[in-house]
């Protein structure tokens, strides 16, 4: 393990460093002679690098690359002229692509602890990785706003940079980006239906005079995924890609087919009903639960017609009803002990997790893995290339 302890610290030492892995927020981290952890966006495991220190928070060192001296194979230009202007929404662009996902199955395979297997007849917990479209696939964007245009923040900074056009935004978003106008706003909320047309901006405050399209709406657009459309409120979480939708859609669905004849489900942080709706489709009585009241109302009207209700309440105190199978889709945080007794409560026989943090999806595996349920295999999608977020579909048997 690390040490973390405080190092003797010098803002704008000069420090010639390995980076040795990654951090948990995905930037490269090496030991400092002195003691102690350094962080250091924009680096790359293997690398030397000489890197200048800004700043110590929780006894590490963060600082910035000033001069790569011995680059990684995976190296490369980043394809987005945005990053050269300080944009620091990708921050992985620097990496190769195939590197990024080769290091995105690592941390999950350490999260799930699982060994990586190379022998294709060999098969593994972990399944191949479903990649997706590098670029143009975002359809909502939380855009920072200066002097009326939108624009995307410097790395863990508040300095917003004008953008001209992001790499990952769907083009229509971009064109919100480059022409709308948004005077007064601190921020707008950018969202578009892939395959409908639809967009929305949903700017803070609510009560500016935007300069956009007039097919710009401000309540909520309809997208179409995994074989049903989508009423999707402004403040409503939906995936930010549709093909990603899909991919999500697909996993669960196999999931509940392997399990035979279809009984009772839950969704879990349900969100819209997406979940909810996929399992309905196949027949599954589902019960969707969510705590958003907007979010609640848009999976009333996208469940309409199935088997299946939505209720608002608070998962972690909420008293489920037995089960066969129980979805959860929780935020960042995982389900922690009291998502996952909520799991365990209605006694399901298969669980079907989705997480977005190899550190959250770690503490739940271990926490259902106490609770009786078994790891079959897992799943990874990459959601979000270029950044080093990942998505993961696990699922537990007992």
């Amino acid at each position: 393990m690390e040490n973390t302890s405080p190092a003797p610290y010098e803002r704008d030492i000069e420090l010639e460093l390995t980076i040795r892995g990654f951090g948990n927020s995905g930037d490269g981290i090496a030991r400092n002679p002195g003691g102690g952890v350094v962080s250091i966006p924009g680096s790359i495991p293997g690398e030397t690098v000489k890197a200048k220190a800004l700043a110590r928070r929780r006894g590490i060192i963060h600082a910035r690359v000033l001069e790569v001296l011995d680059p990684s194979p995976n190296r490369v230009a980043p394809p987005c002229s945005e990053i050269a202007n300080g944009c620091g929404a990708c921050q992985w662009q620097h990496i190769d692509l195939a590197a990024q996902r080769s290091y995105k199955y690592d941390q999950i395979a350490d999260a799930l602890g699982v060994a990586r297997v190379e022998d294709p007849t060999h098969v593994s917990l972990l399944r191949p990785m479903i990649e997706l479209p590098p670029t143009g696939f975002r359809t909502t964007l939380h855009a920072a706003v200066s002097n009326g245009r939108a624009g995307l923040r410097r790395y863990r900074s508040h300095r917003v940079v004008p953008v001209e056009e992001c790499l990952v935004a769907h083009p229509l978003l971009n064109d919100l980006i480059q022409n709308g106008k948004y005077p007064g706003a601190s921020d707008v909320l950018l969202r578009c239906g892939e395959r409908t047309g639809e967009r929305l901006a949903m700017p803070d405050p609510l009560d500016i005079r935007m300069v956009v399209p007039s097919d710009v709406r401000t309540d909520h657009i309809h997208e179409e995924a995994a074989g049903m459309k989508w009423r999707i409120s402004a403040d409503s979480f939906f995936q930010a890609r549709p093909d990603g939708v899909d991919a999500l859609g697909d996993a669960v669905r196999d999931a509940a087919d392997e399990m035979g004849e279809p009984g009772h489900a839950l969704d879990l942080y349900s969100g819209v009903g997406v979940f909810a709706g996929v399992l309905a489709l196949r027949g599954w009585s589902v019960t969707a639960v969510e705590g958003d009241e907007g979010a609640v109302r848009d999976a009333v009207v996208n469940l309409r017609g199935l088997e299946a209700k939505a209720i608002r309440a608070d998962v972690n105190e909420w008293s489920p009803p037995k089960s066969d199978l129980v979805v959860a889709d929780p935020s960042r945080a995982g389900l922690g002990s009291k998502g996952v007794g909520v799991v365990v409560a209605s006694k399901p026989r298969r669980v079907v997790l989705i997480s977005c943090d190899a550190n959250s999806l770690n503490h739940d595996a271990h926490l259902l893995g106490k609770a009786g349920y078994k790891l079959s295999y897992a799943t990874p999608i990459d959601l979000f290339p270029h950044t080093y977020h990942v998505e993961v579909v696990s699922v537990f048997d007992k």
